[in-house]
């Protein structure tokens, strides 16, 4: 078995909000999972029933083979960093740091030698006689993750750990978490909101959508192979672009920008949709300016600029397609500039297509 296993949990308030339905995931020891989704999705909630803080309204928790659904936050052996910092203002760093042992009657030796072991690992040495008050917003987010691997414990819980840190102090704390995943070795489950944060620190991640799970995989996974067009449009920035058009004759037709669906799809698929709306979609980094190398094998797509973003190492190109708005991201040096009228193209394997009505990812060919 798992290490942890999830199976069927539901959680149901009593005035009758379901806030979670059905969620099945194993998550296998040392592995760092990432639950992410928009604000109201289930995710936390999600966490704090594997923390022991809400109870399971119906299914089944278990940890290393053990059923956890009674277990209390104590003896479920799981360490949890919030959102807010939850420092004890009149305490220094050390005593921060120290109060988790202190409870647990440590020796003070043994404290002082853990202290000082975390200390390092988060650059703190020379903070711990400080109070909170004193420190900068990712000093203090450094003690909160140290209160909970200065414990040892196999699990380690985070909620929105990062989001009240400036975008400098975020890319910091990002590297330095997912090292101490890496030196403790401790499983570790991560709820953001931040897509980027998802991608850039998971073994896996977990995409919900109103209390549903909408799918598991890899970053890879989920960037190369997206289940709907929820997960499509969640994961990737700036998001993929969707194109809605009817099937006719095999093609799809957005005002003379004509995409012709045998270049990337089998015969059945195509005679499967005729007369049906699909989804056309691309990410904004997956098109080719014309004369930028193969012009074959690409669908050749025609719109106005409306809005460029010069963002350094790129540039975020807003066009309209034909009254569709859509962002394309381009070399700095290549970008068009405002109002300009100018064609791109999308090569064949860039395409995505959904199904307009259940929004699920159209399997293109038999063989894939």
């Amino acid at each position: 078995m798992s290490y942890l296993v999830l199976r069927g949990i539901n959680k149901i308030y009593p005035n009758g909000y379901h806030a979670v339905h059905d969620f099945n995931l194993k998550i296998e020891k040392g592995e760092f999972i990432v639950f992410v989704g928009s604000s109201g999705c289930g995710k936390s909630t999600t966490l704090r029933m594997i923390a022991g803080l809400e109870n399971i309204s119906k299914g089944e928790f278990y940890i290393d083979g053990v059923r956890a659904n009674e277990k209390g936050p104590r003896e479920r052996g799981v360490a949890m960093v919030f959102q807010s910092y939850a420092l004890y203002p009149h305490m220094t760093v050390y005593d921060n740091l120290a109060f988790g042992l202190t409870l647990q009657g440590v020796d003070d030796d043994v404290i002082e030698q853990k202290v000082y072991a975390t200390a390092k690992i988060l650059g703190l040495t020379d903070y711990l006689d400080r109070l909170p008050r004193a420190l900068s917003g990712g000093q203090r987010q450094r003690v909160a993750v140290g209160r909970a691997i200065i414990r040892k414990v196999d699990i380690f819980l985070m909620d929105e750990p990062l989001s009240n840190l400036d975008a400098k102090q975020r890319v910091t704390m990002r590297s330095e978490i997912t090292q101490i995943h890496r030196e403790t070795g401790a499983t570790t489950i991560y709820v953001t909101h931040d897509q980027t944060e998802a991608m850039t620190m998971a073994d896996r991640i977990v995409v919900m959508k109103e209390g549903y799970i909408q799918q598991v995989g890899t970053p890879h996974d989920l960037y190369f192979n997206p289940s709907n067009m929820f997960v499509a449009g969640f994961i990737g920035e700036p998001p993929m672009n969707f194109i809605e058009g009817t099937v006719k004759n095999g093609k799809i037709d957005v005002k003379g920008n004509v995409i012709v669906l045998s270049a990337v799809a089998d015969k059945d698929v195509i005679q499967k949709y005729e007369g049906e709306k699909i989804v056309f979609g691309f990410r904004p980094e997956a098109i080719r300016l014309i004369g930028k190398g193969d012009d074959n094998n690409s669908f050749k797509i025609s719109c106005t600029v409306e809005l460029t973003e010069m963002l350094g190492d790129n540039t975020n190109v807003y066009v309209d397609i034909a009254g569709i708005k859509t962002i394309l991201k381009v070399d700095p040096h290549d970008a068009p500039n405002e109002d300009d009228a100018f064609d791109f193209l999308i090569p064949y394997e860039s395409v995505y297509l959904f199904d307009k009505n259940t929004e699920k990812r159209i399997k293109l060919r038999a063989d894939k």
